[in-house]
């Protein structure tokens, strides 16, 4: 009817949201092609062939990929063609620009969720309760006759909380929703005030019952699954349910969605957003089924319906527009919080091809994308890419870019002498796209980080954030510990001024420390910061302020705290605590932060003038040593409001630069604190009073940063885990810093005004 073909354009071309799916496996994963079909096992799937759906689907998997109409042939084409090509063309036939992925059932090579995130824009991660419950109860670190509900629970709700629930932006790992699969195991007859005793009974009868655990208690599942959608309500996330059909175990009777009566009808889950899968088969009626089996059937199925309720008068076309964006995307963005972010669309102006289509409706008026990486002498640079062709090509691909560039100063754009590198050879800068997000003083504008690769899916070994990334791995593997960083940016607000016809910058504002005077003159610029910051979903907890420039410098101080299965390790505890109030592993990792301070310089003051500012009596610490609460110590530990002052929470860095590359600094502290916590390291005692009382006792940290490299060429323990040639590049550069500003006073006295 071509009065509707508006309507049948919409439904055609309009984007839909894959709020349930699963990681997709290498071409050469055991896990069976025909399995793709049917969910039929051992004999019974040399059946699925001689099914009426196997027909179907093949011939319309045929006719996608253009190839003869058999399962061979189709084989044959997606193994010849590659798994990354005919995915993306099933993904394209079907319109997914948002996938949502429940990674909680495990395949043979089966691929990540940052990998998927070339087939679409939005990627988000299910977290599946019950895969999750038995991840904890396989841990060989936990012993099988030590687990209680209670120690069970502290675990369960750390790691659950712990894992980034908000989705902001396009970040792979960001949790959009919850999943559970009670209906398969023990039914959708759930006690929503199951007894603790219940539930710690069957949490002991599934530990004994097999290993791997593999639970299905019904009072544990009950247990797990009202935890759970707590803290599911609190996030404001949707909690998916699977219904009717699944698990060949499982008993159909008790997967009735009706048994769900108690859950949806209990107050205190009134707020909680439940998600109902595979519509409840055979709980549902046949047309329900039917649009879940075939391709494009629901497409098909809802053009008719909509285009028959406008030829009754039932609906105007617009009004059947709306039900198509409701119902395909904008219902699904708004149930899983993402309506911000991917945005409605115009379908009067629509555009049937795929790649314009994700720019006109996810991008909207953006022009460019800025790919941006920290070199070795902190600068940020960046690659800036039309967004037609960053999306199209290089969001997958990345762009070129010279060996030379990890090996460029902050005064020349060419690689140092020393550094091994020079402008033979080329990596390719690979955008990290969890990271994107739109720039709030450039609105027409996105900015990505980078990650530096020898090629696709290989680290280059001068990398900033894989050294860092490389570390941290180190820390989990060896001993289940992940490091949390806190940062605080100093920096001066300056104006400048024509003084005899020459251009200088001043301060902003003469006043005292937390003047509110000071704050009256500068609040319109802290607003417009404190916005923008918002934006980049970046929690600001206060402002305050220091303008002079000749007085107490400006830094960039880190504060650092240890973390395993969800729980703060660095405080002290019942269990490990050392008369300074952290832990026993929080003493080992910060006695090897301490004791390698002067190699570590080089990373977090790597300036000449970063020295100037790390002097006695200026709060940033200047001699090696460390204290609780004493801001002249270059170390110190504090302890938040709340918290009993017989324990700290964490330890500040103090010797940190704005300067710095922030990457580079954070891996050389972790591999520090590796080596404490590998060593056994101890710290000395406090120091409680200014450390320049104590001049002639304490060692002085590097004065200079010829000191601060001489230090890190002899630490061969930095050398190891950092990478030599990594290290050689930092020193090559450090060096010829060194030079160039000792022979260059001016050049020197710029520096605070480039970085």
């Amino acid at each position: 009817m071509a009065k509707y073909s508006e309507l049948r354009k919409a439904v055609d071309t309009v984007t839909a949201v894959d709020a349930h799916a699963h990681n997709l496996v290498a071409i050469d994963s055991d896990f069976s092609f025909l399995h793709c079909f049917s969910e039929a096992q051992d004999e019974a799937l040399t059946f699925v062939p001689h099914t009426l759906s196997f027909k179907r689907n093949v011939r319309d998997i045929a006719k996608l990929f253009n190839c003869e109409a058999s399962f061979d042939a189709v084989d044959r084409h997606r193994k010849s063609t590659g798994i990354i090509s005919v995915a993306s063309r099933c993904f394209d036939a079907a319109n997914i620009s948002t996938i949502f992925i429940d990674d909680g059932i495990k395949f043979d090579k089966m691929h990540d969720l940052e990998w998927h995130r070339r087939f679409g824009p939005v990627v988000g991660r299910i977290l599946r309760i019950e895969h999750l419950a038995e991840t904890i109860l396989n841990d060989e670190r936990y012993h099988e006759s030590n687990w209680t509900l209670e120690l069970f629970s502290q675990i369960f709700m750390g790691q659950m909380t712990s894992y980034p629930l908000l989705f902001y932006d396009t970040v792979v790992d960001k949790i959009v929703a919850m999943k559970s699969i009670a209906a398969y195991r023990s039914g959708l007859k759930i006690d929503t005030n199951v007894s603790k005793i219940l539930a710690e009974e069957g949490l002991l009868r599934d530990l004994h019952d097999r290993k791997p655990v593999r639970i299905k208690s019904k009072g544990f599942i009950d247990y797990i699954f009202t935890l759970s959608l707590e803290v599911a309500q609190s996030f404001n996330l949707p909690m998916q349910i699977h219904t009717g059909f699944g698990d060949k175990d499982l008993d159909l009777r008790q997967c009735n969605p009706l048994h769900l009566r108690t859950v949806l009808e209990e107050r205190r889950f009134s707020r909680s957003r439940i998600v109902l899968l595979h519509a409840a088969y055979p709980y549902s009626r046949e047309a329900s089924y039917l649009a879940s089996v075939y391709p494009q059937r629901s497409r098909e199925v809802l053009f008719h319906v909509l285009s028959n309720a406008c030829e009754d008068g039932d609906l105007t076309i617009d009004e059947a527009l709306e039900a198509v964006e409701d119902i395909f995307r904008q219902n699904a963005l708004r149930l899983y919080n993402l309506s911000a972010i991917v945005g409605s669309t115009d379908y009067k102006s629509y555009s049937i091809q795929k790649s314009t289509l994700k720019i006109d409706t996810l991008l909207e008026d953006i022009m460019f994308v800025r790919i941006i990486w920290a070199d070795s002498s902190g600068q940020q640079r960046c690659r800036v890419i039309p967004v037609k062709r960053f999306y199209e090509v290089v969001a997958n691909t990345g762009v070129g870019l010279t060996f030379a560039s990890m090996g460029m100063t902050s005064f020349a754009d060419g690689p140092a002498d020393g550094t091994n590198l020079t402008g033979t050879g080329e990596i390719r800068l690979m955008p990290d796209c969890s990271t994107k997000h739109r720039i709030p003083w450039s609105k027409k504008e996105e900015m990505v980080l980078a990650d530096m690769q020898i090629k696709p899916g290989e680290a280059w070994e001068y990398c900033p954030r894989s050294a860092l990334r490389r570390l941290a791995k180190i820390l989990n593997d060896e001993f289940n510990l992940v490091l949390n960083a806190g940062f605080e940016n100093e920096f001066y607000l300056l104006k400048n001024i024509m003084r005899e016809g020459n251009e200088h910058f001043v301060p902003f504002d003469l006043t005292s420390y937390c003047s509110t005077s000071g704050f009256d003159a500068v609040s319109p610029i802290l607003q417009e910061v404190n916005a923008a910051l918002q934006v980049l979903d970046i929690t600001v907890e206060q402002v305050y302020f220091l303008y002079f420039l000749d007085d107490i410098g400006s830094g960039s101080h880190v504060h650092l705290s240890l973390w395993k299965n969800g729980r703060n390790v660095f405080m002290g505890s019942e269990e490990s605590k050392t008369p300074y109030g952290m832990s026993e592993i929080g003493e080992k990792f910060m006695a090897g932060v301490f004791y390698h301070l002067p190699s570590i310089l080089a990373f977090t003051a790597p300036l000449p003038n970063s020295y100037d500012r790390i002097q006695p009596n200026t709060w940033s610490g200047a001699y090696q040593c460390w204290g609780k609460e004493n801001r002249e110590a270059p170390l110190r530990t504090a302890c938040p409001p709340g918290i009993s002052q017989e324990v700290v929470s964490n330890f500040e860095i103090k010797s940190f630069d704005g300067c710095a590359n922030p990457h580079l600094g954070l891996a050389s502290i972790i591999a520090a604190g590796i080596d404490g916590l590998k060593r056994n390291l101890s710290l000395p005692k406090p120091i409680e009073v200014n450390p320049s009382s104590h001049d002639s006792v304490l060692k002085r940290l590097p004065k200079g940063l010829h000191e601060s490299i001489q230090a890190l060429a002899e630490d061969n323990v930095l050398k190891d885990l950092l990478g030599q040639k990594l290290i050689t590049a930092v020193i090559g550069v450090r060096k010829a810093e060194i030079d160039y500003y000792g022979k260059n006073k001016e050049a020197y006295k710029q520096l605070i005004h480039k970085y």
